[in-house]
């Protein structure tokens, strides 16, 4: 079991994935023998990571030291927090606490995953308080781009540390809804705050961040002006903005049809909760929407982020099944691309360009307002929680930076705020606070459901190299006791030249590796299967760069007699 370099005494503070990134969010905070845990979540992959559907922290170490773990308590239920919770819970089991939407959310993954009659999972409120040994939780109200989203207090005998979770404040919510609890907050900051991590995912932006109010009704005004099918695209998460929306359709007399699974999940869960008020008789489904005339109805869809395989990316490239795109169609991003999304989202809104229909996007349309916080939101977050150290999360490093030095705007000295990455541990006292150790916390790629399906560097490599180099085979048959090449050597390209208009190189490239082969027997008088293999993959990988200056993959496929 791999022990931290913490005294006795010291409060250790530590992130497995969400430092220098945006994802993959998991935080913890130790005191002894006690562990909790802050949110599970996962990355999604930018284009250069061929073949991998999930990027999740490494986790062994806590799955070393996994008789500590108290509790996993979640902030809020979008999925670079808690997406990783069923990949977690293959490697080890932990009692879940969240909020009630977050719970729901969570449910449906267990059961895609075969895991919930095993989890214990608890549903909390902000009153709720989790008392352990040494450790004990508490909670506070915030507003983000999803309902029911908490700050976490962790109550240590050295002081608190407080997480922020992705917030904004929100003063006017949609839907009456609570807004952020100040009271709590400069509750917190009025006692013994030891350290504060926020989230600085809009530290570069220095106002505050626009109520969602703001977006209703730009939604509202939008769709008045439309006169044929709407097709509205947004975070499945964002209940809010489903609710603007939804309702915007409804006032116009227009029916609602849901695409996407995640979508239909999330708008269940809504409507459980009582965030949504969809009635029965305004959903239509797939076979309705032939039915009904064009100013009559509304496609909710997942794929605001240019995803491959969602609703509207399908729609786009004509291979939905129920829905093909109509002249008079209208499509409405309500979101903005995450970062390594940006140039998939483009290349949908051409497709879409390129297909006819209009399409509405971007900032000037006033369709979308972030969740989190800009620079002043984050000022006031410091000044009302009041923390002696402090610790941006959630963010690049650039995000980072600027966090910190608004920290030190607040009255925080330099040297209480600490630029950390993901396995440097934090230990904190009442009176101090120091980098004391570091663990292993990379990622972990995965190619689907299965944690234990990862994708190695190596394999990563070999897709990198055969999406922009190519691949040669050389195939041959060899007689090792007469040291004969009885067949071949015949070489094969596939992404590295055009064959039929190469034939003086693939002569060349035949005669390298027959070249190779016997060089191979004469210098081993009982060369192996590896000997062969690692010298052609030499020998052809020179000589092709020598004449093309391109590396293609090599691959041996050597028949011995």
């Amino acid at each position: 079991m791999r022990k931290l370099k913490v005294k006795n005494n010291e409060v250790a503070v530590y992130a497995v994935g969400g430092l220098g990134e945006i994802g993959k969010n998991m935080y913890c905070v130790q005191y002894q023998d006690e562990i909790v845990i802050i949110d599970c979540g996962i990355k999604f992959p930018e284009d250069e990571l061929l073949g991998v559907d999930y990027i999740i922290p490494d986790y062994q170490f806590l799955i070393e030291n996994q008789k500590k773990i108290k509790a996993l308590v979640i902030t809020h239920g979008h999925e670079d927090h808690i997406g990783g919770i069923p990949f977690f819970l293959q490697k080890l089991n932990v009692p879940i606490w969240a909020g009630p939407f977050a719970s729901e959310l969570i449910k449906g993954k267990l059961k895609e995953h075969n895991l919930l009659r095993t989890t214990e999972l608890h549903e909390l409120q902000e009153d709720t308080v989790l008392k352990f040994r040494k450790l004990s939780v508490s909670f506070f109200r915030t507003t983000h781009s999803i309902p029911d989203t908490l700050g976490i207090a962790v109550h240590t005998p050295q002081g608190t540390v407080v997480q922020t979770g992705d917030f904004k404040f929100d003063l006017t919510p949609v839907g009456n809804l609570p807004s952020p609890n100040f009271q709590k907050m400069a509750e917190i900051g009025g006692k013994d705050c030891l350290l504060l991590m926020s989230d600085s995912t809009n530290a570069e932006r220095p106002t505050f961040t626009k109520s969602e109010r703001f977006v209703e009704k730009s939604i509202k005004r939008i769709f008045t002006e439309i006169q044929g099918r709407i097709i509205f695209a947004t975070f499945a998460s964002n209940v809010y903005r489903v609710r603007e929306a939804c309702e915007a359709a409804l006032e116009q007399g227009r029916k609602i049809a849901i695409f996407g699974r995640s979508m239909e999940n999330a708008i269940e869960a809504g409507q459980k909760l009582g965030y949504l008020n969809i009635p029965e008789e305004a959903l239509v489904d797939a076979q309705e929407l032939h039915n009904l005339p064009a100013n009559k109805l509304m496609i909710l869809c997942t794929g605001s982020q240019g995803e491959p395989m969602a609703a509207l990316s399908r729609i786009a490239n004509g291979t939905h099944r129920q829905i093909s795109l109509q002249p008079d169609d209208t499509v409405v991003f309500s979101s903005n691309p995450i970062p390594g999304n940006t140039v998939s989202v483009n290349n949908l809104i051409n497709k879409l360009d390129e297909a006819g229909v209009t399409v509405i996007h971007g900032k000037v349309n006033n369709i979308h307002t972030s969740g989190h916080g800009g620079q002043e939101d984050q000022k006031l977050m410091l000044r009302l929680i009041k923390p002696k150290f402090f610790m941006p999360c959630h963010g690049e490093y650039r995000m980072q930076m600027i966090h910190a030095k608004l920290a030190e705007q607040t009255g925080i000295p330099e040297d209480n705020c600490f630029i950390m990455k993901n396995g440097d541990v934090l230990a904190l006292t009442r009176d101090s606070a120091r980098i004391a150790d570091h663990f292993s916390a990379g990622d972990v790629y995965l190619n689907d459901a299965d944690i234990n399906d990862n994708v190695s560097s190596q394999i990563l490599s070999d897709r990198t190299i055969l999406a922009s180099e190519g691949v040669v085979t050389a195939v041959a048959t060899i007689n090792v006791k007469k040291h004969r090449i009885t067949a071949g050597p015949d070489t094969i390209s596939r992404g590295f030249i055009y064959m039929r208009e190469s034939n003086e190189l693939i002569h060349d490239t035949n005669k390298a590796a027959f070249s190779s082969l016997l060089n191979t027997m004469k210098k081993k008088s009982h060369p192996t299967e590896k000997d062969f293999n690692n010298n052609i993959i030499d020998d052809l990988q020179e000589f092709l760069y020598q004449k093309t200056e391109r590396s293609p993959m090599i691959v041996p496929m050597l028949i011995f007699e």
